[in-house]
């Protein structure tokens, strides 16, 4: 890829991209993969959340991806990347603005992201583009097994 950026295409992340996309991710530090960035789950992702997710595109290839969607309440943005070719030209911040723009014009006044606490590259460019680190509070996870899971399943006396 050249070091040429006048021509930047924002465009929305469609599953077609992913295999592109996935590659981008693996190779920018700073991106933690799961299984929950297998194709299926990022399809069903973009399915929930249309026009929120986006690529930037120079010159037929991809520079840059993220991911964004709510819950009804809350925006939150998952891995936001840039080819190091194409650091430092404005591209993660168009891509982070249109996040945003999406987000506002569903009515999310809030958004969230997550960061490694050791990714200082990363925690400065969302600091610099107007992000605060929040020390109030933290992050706890647990995985949760789906296999086999029906709606139905859940409650006893269901006839579904």
């Amino acid at each position: 890829m050249e070091d040429n950026c006048s021509d930047i295409c924002i465009s929305p992340f469609e599953i077609v991209d992913y295999e592109e996309i996935i590659n981008l991710w693996e190779m920018c530090d700073g991106i933690g993969l799961s299984s929950a960035d297998s194709p299926e789950k990022i399809r069903v992702y973009l399915e929930r959340n249309p026009g929120m997710s986006f690529i930037a595109k120079i010159e037929g290839k991809i520079a840059g991806a993220v991911l964004s969607g709510h819950d009804g309440r809350r925006g939150f943005i998952h891995h936001l990347a840039v080819h190091p070719l194409f650091r430092k030209k404005g591209i993660g911040r168009k891509l982070a603005n249109e996040c945003v723009s999406a987000l506002e014009a569903a009515g999310i006044e809030k958004c969230h992201l997550f960061i490694f606490t050791n990714n200082e590259s990363g925690i400065e460019f969302w600091e610099n583009i107007g992000w605060s680190m929040r020390k109030d509070i933290g992050i706890m996870s647990r995985d949760l097994d789906t296999r086999g899971f029906s709606p139905c399943t859940r409650f006893k006396g269901c006839s579904c």
